[in-house]
């Protein structure tokens, strides 16, 4: 308690942030853990990219209303979907794209169904995070659609990119 005003001194709340497992030995609460502010979701459907917050939570807008299964056999009349974890960091330069892994999806709008494997959305977010480039699933124009979508989103950020995202983009 402060003698002054008769109250109990308010401890500092610890945030809670989401805890990567590594190898690197643990500092105290909080220790490893990692920002998703850093990262953006990309959507990338019928050829057209653009940015969705709500993928983070499995709410994009092509996501909402659909009833997800694990078995891509319950899916036959689905649409291929993309949902891109891009990551991004800064260095002495400057801000620039870290991190890019693709996730496949299936959605059928008109039945409300979809495929996807949650387990793969989630690696790939965590390799994203770790700085990884996992895009060679994705087809000629959903490259394309990406590598427009990062250029027009920020020329700058794109341009200190590593170059191993240039060329896995590169049709």
């Amino acid at each position: 308690m402060t003698e002054e005003q008769g109250q109990p001194e308010k401890k500092e709340k610890k945030s809670l942030s989401l805890n990567v497992v590594s190898s690197k030995k643990h500092k105290g609460f909080g220790a490893g853990s990692i920002d998703l502010s850093d990262v953006a979701c990309v959507i990338i459907d019928e050829g057209v990219a653009y940015i969705d917050v709500g993928a983070m939570h499995a709410k994009s807008k092509v996501e909402r209303g659909i009833k997800f299964t694990p078995n891509k056999e319950d899916t036959p009349n689905g649409r291929q979907c993309w949902i891109v974890w891009v990551a991004v960091d800064r260095n002495e330069e400057g801000s620039f794209y870290a991190g890019a892994t693709a996730c496949e999806m299936l959605i059928d709008t008109e039945a409300r169904r979809g495929w996807k494997i949650l387990a793969d959305h989630v690696n790939k977010l965590d390799y994203s995070i770790k700085r990884r480039y996992i895009l060679g699933e994705l087809g000629d124009v959903e490259k394309t659609a990406l590598r427009k979508l990062l250029v027009e989103h920020n020329q700058e950020w794109w341009d200190r990119s590593p170059e191993e995202l240039k060329q896995a983009l590169d049709v």
